[in-house]
């Protein structure tokens, strides 16, 4: 029967160790930390991230994290590395080697080689006493950290500690160079993420042929003809410069009929239109259009330059159909 314990408890437990871990990290960042940083900003060629065991899952994260954000990396294990794979570390490279106990096999059998390539070398350890940080060019150091496994055996805290160190090398690095969101989103074109980053209300507005509008002596019925016509619900109201006057929905045609019960077709839309519409920019992405329509309880913005001249529309359709949230 396996033992009657207190789960909570157990995992409070975990996460407060672990808490304490990340505590201990904070005490030992000093010039150290620096240094790496401004090794890694030198590199000419690419961030190589080694590890073995839990140490190299963390190490391809960490490897994946740098990557995404302005520092060109990969992760290359330790084991392969010894079989060819070492091929991949040339001069102008920076490695990054991770070893809890600072004397993984794997990596000190590669020592001589790393050595004989001549690329600088950051540890990541428990303590500066091993064999590899002592081969360092910087040591970075975790303290002494109780693992939250209680049998002291499985890599936890050590192994959260690390990752937070990668995490805070990568965040310096990353305001470092200055990185940008629209830096990230060019690394990020999949996904979600991607679109949220990467559309522009450009890319999505209607434009041409497609894009509703009359002048604002149109008559009422040719209004109608141009709602329907171009299927946005709505049409814009511009002047012989394109300039943006007004608009006129099928929600303004409902509220008019219901006012006048039935109108004049020979009226002009300058009477009846909206003026002062919602309008956007071109190049604000499409996820700000879609934030600001919600905000405004609007379905559509008229998308204008800074002259104030018609150049598309948008609705909340498209943007969803883009996949936009």
């Amino acid at each position: 029967m396996p033992n009657q314990i207190d789960f909570q408890k157990v995992a409070l437990d975990t996460i407060r160790i672990e808490e304490h871990a990340l505590q201990v990290l904070a005490a030992e960042i000093d010039d150290r930390f620096s240094q790496a940083c401004e090794i890694i900003l030198q590199c000419k060629g690419r961030l190589v991230v080694t590890g073995m065991g839990k140490s190299g899952h963390i190490g391809r994260k960490m490897a994946a994290t740098f990557a995404s954000t302005g520092t060109p990396s990969f992760f290359m294990h330790p084991g392969e590395a010894g079989h060819g794979d070492l091929g991949m570390l040339v001069r102008g490279d920076v490695l990054i080697a991770i070893s809890y106990s600072g004397k993984s096999d794997e990596i000190m059998m590669l020592m001589p080689l790393i050595k004989h390539v001549g690329v600088p070398l950051i540890t990541i350890s428990g303590t500066d006493k091993g064999p590899m940080p002592q081969n360092a060019d910087v040591a970075l150091t975790l303290g002494n950290i109780q693992e939250a496994c209680p049998l002291g055996l499985a890599p936890t805290s050590s192994t959260t500690a690390t990752l937070a160190l990668g995490d805070a090398l990568a965040v310096a690095l990353l305001e470092a160079r200055g990185f940008t969101s629209d830096d990230f989103a060019r690394s990020h074109p999949a996904g979600a993420l991607g679109k949220r980053l990467l559309l522009h209300v450009k890319h999505l507005m209607h434009t041409g042929d497609d894009l509703p509008k009359v002048s604002p002596d149109t008559p009422m019925n040719k209004v109608l003809y141009e709602i329907s016509n171009k299927r946005l619900g709505m049409t814009t109201i511009v002047d012989d410069n394109n300039q943006l006057l007004g608009i006129f929905t099928d929600g303004d045609l409902r509220r008019l009929i219901d006012k006048q019960q039935g109108f004049d077709v020979n009226l002009v839309v300058s009477e009846v239109m909206t003026k002062n519409p919602s309008t956007i920019s071109a190049e604000a992405r499409a996820v700000e259009a879609l934030e600001k329509m919600n905000e405004k309880k609007i379905s559509q913005f008229v998308v204008v330059d800074d002259q104030n001249k018609l150049i598309g529309v948008i609705s909340m359709h498209d943007l969803i159909q883009a996949g936009v949230n």
